[in-house]
C-alpha cells in the first residue's frame, strides 16, 4: 500500500539541517513569547507537565516497574503511578526522573533537529504518545495527550525536513524553560509529595543533593542545546 511505503519513508534519517542566524532568531523570539506571555504558557506548561509525567514513565518502564496511569491537573500539577517494589533503586530511577525529562528531551530534539533526525523522532514520540493515550486518567490529561499527538503527526506526515528542524529547536527552547521554570518551582516547594523531597524520604540523601542534580542535569541539557544549534 502506498501509504506504508510514504509512512517508511518518513521513517529515514535525512541529511544535517542548518538553521539561519535569521531563522533561529525568530525561533527563539517565538519561543520567548510563548514562555513569558502568561496566557500562552498556562497552556503550554501542561505539555511541560505531560513530559514531566512520562519521564516517570518511560524510567519506571525501563527499570522493570508497571506504568499504570497519570494525570495532568488544570494548575499545571501531575502524576504518574507506577507499580513494583516500594524501595531500591529502580524506585529511585523511576522518582528521579520526572523534573529532568523536558530537559532531557529539549537536548535530544535540539540535537535530533540539526543532524536529519526529526522524521525518525517524530514518529518515536507520536508511538510513545499513543501507548500514553492507554493510561490516560483524565478529560483534561487526554485532551492534551490527543492535542500533543496530533502536532506531532502533522509534523511528522506533512513537515518538511526544515520545518520540522525549525519546530523541534523551538519545542525545545520551550522545554528547556519550561524545565527550569519547573525546577525553580520544586525548590520553593515545601509539600511531602514534591519529588525531591520523596526522594530524600526514599534514600536518607538530603533534598538539596537531589535538587543539585536536577541543576547539573538540567545545565548540561541547556549546553547541548546551544552547541546544536550554534
Amino acid at each position: 500500500m502506498s501509504w506504508v511505503s510514504d509512512a517508511l519513508e518518513r521513517v529515514q534519517p535525512g541529511p544535517a539541517v542548518v538553521l539561519t542566524p535569521a531563522e533561529l532568531g525568530v525561533i527563539v523570539g517565538v519561543a520567548a513569547v510563548v514562555v513569558g506571555v502568561p496566557a500562552l504558557w498556562r497552556s503550554t506548561r501542561l505539555g511541560v507537565t505531560l513530559v514531566h509525567e512520562l519521564g516517570h514513565a518511560v524510567v519506571g518502564i525501563a527499570v522493570g516497574r508497571r506504568f499504570t496511569g497519570f494525570v495532568l491537573r488544570g494548575d499545571a500539577s501531575g502524576h504518574a503511578v507506577t507499580r513494583g517494589r516500594s524501595s531500591g533503586a529502580g524506585l529511585l530511577a523511576t522518582t528521579w526522573a520526572g523534573y529532568p525529562a523536558p530537559a532531557l528531551l529539549a537536548a535530544g530534539l535540539a540535537v535530533a533537529g540539526g543532524r536529519g533526525w526529526a522524521a525518525p523522532v517524530l514518529a518515536v514520540l507520536g508511538l510513545v504518545l499513543v501507548v500514553a493515550l492507554i493510561q490516560v486518567r483524565s478529560l483534561l490529561t487526554a485532551a492534551v495527550t490527543v492535542a500533543t499527538l496530533l502536532g506531532v503527526g502533522a509534523l511528522w506526515w506533512w513537515g518538511s525536513p526544515q520545518l520540522q528542524a525549525q519546530v523541534l529547536v523551538g519545542v525545545a527552547a520551550v522545554l528547556l524553560v519550561g524545565a527550569w521554570r519547573h525546577l525553580v518551582a520544586a525548590m520553593r516547594d515545601a509539600s511531602a509529595g514534591n519529588d525531591a523531597r520523596v526522594l530524600a524520604g526514599l534514600s536518607r540523601v538530603p533534598r538539596v543533593v537531589w535538587l543539585g542534580s536536577y541543576v547539573l542535569v538540567c545545565g548540561a541539557c541547556a549546553w547541548a542545546v546551544i552547541d546544536a544549534v550554534r
